[in-house]
This record gives C-alpha cells, sequence and structure tokens, in this order.
C-alpha cells in the first residue's frame, strides 16, 4: 500500500532515530513509503496536530503521489485524526493504529491473537464517532441515512460486550498459564526471561541459548508471543528460559495492558536476561524506554543483567563486566555468531548462586 509519513519533531534530541523507527514500522506493516513530510513544531495544533501549510502540502504530495494511506508518526487524538481525514480525503494511521496493526498480522498464538483484538478494539471504541461520520458522510443513501446517536450507542455496546468476552477468555488463559508454570517450575531451579528492546536479537540468543526454532528476524516486533525451553546449565541445574515480546518507545498502553498475561513471564521470572543491541545509536535511550516498561509492569525490582548483544557489528570484544559489589552487571555476547555464550551461562549460574537457587539448596528444600 502507497504511504505519505509525516514526521513531526516537537523538539525531541532523537527525533531522527525516532523518525527512522517509525519508517521501519510502515514497512514492517507492509506499506511502499512514497514520501515523507517532516514537520518542526513545539507543540501540536489542537485540530490538525501539524500547521496548515504543511497540511497543503501533504494533500498536494499524497496526491502527486497517489498515495492510498497517510502514517502519522506521532498519537493523535480521534478528532484530530477526524480533521485530517477530512482534509486530505485519505485513511489516517496514527503510530498507535500502526503498531496494533503489526501486532494483530505477527500474532501467532491463540492467547496472543485475543490479547491484540482486545487492543484494538479498545483502541477504536474512542474513535466510533469518527468511523460513523464517515459512514453518513461517504455513503448516505438508502439504509445509511444518519445512524445518528442510537446507531452509535449500539456500536458502544456491542464493543463493550466483545471487549468483556474477550477480558474473560483472555482471563482464563492467564489462570491456564498460571498452573503450567507451577508445574513447569516443579522441580525446576530458576526462571529466566529475556527482556529488551524490539530487535535487540532475543529470539536469537533464545534459540542459541536453547537450540530452540524461534521464529527470528531483523525486523521490529518479529516474536510477540512467549516461547519457554527448559536447559541445563552448569551450576544452576535446571534453567527455565523465555523469549518475550519487545519493548518499544511510546508502547501504547490498551497494548501493556492485553499483554499482561503473557508479561507475567517476566514479572514472574527469578532472573531478567535485559537484552541489548550494542550496535544501535539509541542503545541508551532504548535501555531506558525497556526499564520503564519494567517498572510499569511490576518487574523492576527483579535482578537482571545486561547482555549487549550483536558485539560482531559493533566491533567490540566479549567481556564480562562487575559492578561496584563485584556482582556481574554486563555480559557482551554475539548471539548470530555464537560469541560469549559461555560467559553468559556463567553469568546465570552466578546468579542462581548468589539468589540461594544451586542444585544443593533446592534439593534440600524439595528433600523437605
Amino acid at each position: 500500500m502507497r504511504a505519505l509519513i509525516i514526521s513531526v519533531d516537537l523538539g525531541s534530541p532523537d527525533h531522527i532515530a525516532h523518525a527512522e523507527e517509525f519508517k521501519m514500522l510502515a514497512e514492517g506493516a507492509g506499506a511502499e513509503i512514497v514520501d515523507v513530510i517532516t514537520v518542526k513544531r513545539q507543540r501540536p495544533d489542537a485540530a490538525y496536530f501539524i500547521g496548515t501549510g504543511k497540511l497543503e502540502e501533504a494533500v498536494a504530495l499524497s496526491k502527486a503521489h497517489e498515495a492510498e494511506v497517510i502514517l502519522f508518526d506521532q498519537p493523535l487524538s480521534p478528532a484530530q485524526q477526524r480533521n485530517l481525514e477530512r482534509q486530505i480525503g485519505l485513511r489516517v494511521v496514527d503510530r498507535v493504529a500502526l503498531i496494533l496493526d503489526i501486532f494483530a498480522l505477527r500474532a501467532q498464538s491463540h492467547e496472543g491473537k485475543l490479547q491484540v483484538e482486545l487492543a484494538q478494539l479498545q483502541h477504536l471504541s474512542t474513535r466510533l464517532t469518527r468511523l460513523w461520520t464517515h459512514l453518513e458522510r461517504q455513503r448516505g443513501g438508502i439504509g445509511m441515512r444518519g445512524p445518528g446517536e442510537s446507531q452509535l450507542e449500539m456500536d458502544r455496546r456491542m464493543i463493550g460486550d466483545k471487549v468483556k468476552g474477550l477480558r474473560e477468555r483472555l482471563a482464563k488463559v492467564e489462570r491456564q498459564r498460571r498452573t503450567q508454570r507451577r508445574s513447569r517450575n516443579r522441580g525446576v531451579h530458576m526462571s529466566v526471561s529475556l527482556v529488551g528492546y524490539t530487535n535487540a536479537g532475543k529470539s536469537t540468543l533464545f534459540n542459541a541459548l536453547t537450540r530452540a526454532g524461534a521464529y527470528a528476524a531483523d525486523q521490529l516486533f518479529a516474536t510477540l508471543d512467549t516461547t519457554t525451553r527448559r536447559i541445563w546449565i552448569e551450576g544452576a541445574g535446571q534453567v527455565t528460559i523465555s523469549d518475550t515480546v519487545g519493548f518499544i518507545r511510546d508502547l501504547p498502553p490498551t497494548l501493556i495492558a492485553a499483554f499482561r498475561a503473557t508479561l507475567e513471564e517476566t514479572v514472574h521470572a527469578d532472573l531478567l536476561l535485559h537484552v541489548v543491541d550494542a550496535s544501535s545509536p539509541q542503545r541508551d535511550e532504548q535501555i531506558l524506554e525497556v526499564e520503564k516498561v519494567l517498572q510499569d509492569i511490576g518487574a523492576g525490582d527483579i535482578p537482571r543483567i545486561q547482555v549487549y548483544n550483536k558485539i560482531d557489528l559493533a566491533g567490540l570484544a566479549p567481556r564480562v563486566d562487575y559492578d561496584v559489589h563485584g556482582t556481574i552487571a554486563r555480559v557482551f555476547v554475539s548471539a548470530a555468531e555464537r560469541i560469549g555464550l559461555d560467559a553468559l551461562r556463567g553469568a546465570i549460574a552466578q546468579a542462581a548462586i548468589n539468589a540461594g537457587n544451586n542444585v544443593s539448596t533446592f534439593q534440600t528444600v524439595q528433600s523437605e
């Protein structure tokens, strides 16, 4: 689909990285980017987010390039989205809707699809007025004359009922997941979750550690569904490792809420491996974004080790860094080239010992 991107710089020092990330999101959704309009503003315009001059430019460029959709790299209010669509004459998809669309495209498991559908319905429920005014304007005529407030309320009620049903189904899945987790952890010494910014290489590292075949690709949100495997690590014994969905800046709150059941693998882990793309110029900002989401989901206090991945691309050597207390803080690896993995296994074993989860301690507890 031919897409025109409107990229708004509100004075953020990392706007260029933000804009590039949005282009990756657009391409991941299957868009053919025909042009990019960059807008500089101190604050968003209440009606259109952008000024009228840039709006006229967007109208002209969309016609010149025969664009089919406008992709807006900021979250829009329902009114702003409605106003832009009326002026440009094309569907406008903001950052939140684009991320939701990619999640819908990539979700594979039953649970993942339920979670995405819930988030989409919650997002849609705030924009029903926009949808119905479009129907009035574009179609009209017999059967479509003035759907009015009664139809709008019916639609809200239908979505409300579906949201309630999805939440009940997800609650059931969550209970099943808790049961599976208890069963899985019976006799297992330690649970480890891989977390990190999207495209940091979590799935590649997961495959390298577990010899699993989890899907891994050089794209944003390649993995949405949690995959779990057991491995044996000398000094730690049986370890359960889970690969989780990647985080991203400005991750829609509806998605965090909807994926809470999946993210529980993170909350209930004994150790987090925070995977960082060592080759990314924005790695420090990405680390902060991940830490922010971990706090939001209640995983802020779980012990973690930063795993600097892709050192082959960054021109770094494998090594282990310690904090002032002598605890392992960072391990530098290349999952793709399988460099530094022994040091990472050693770090996991050390974390298990520090947590009192070594073999002898656990077996003593089990035997009692």
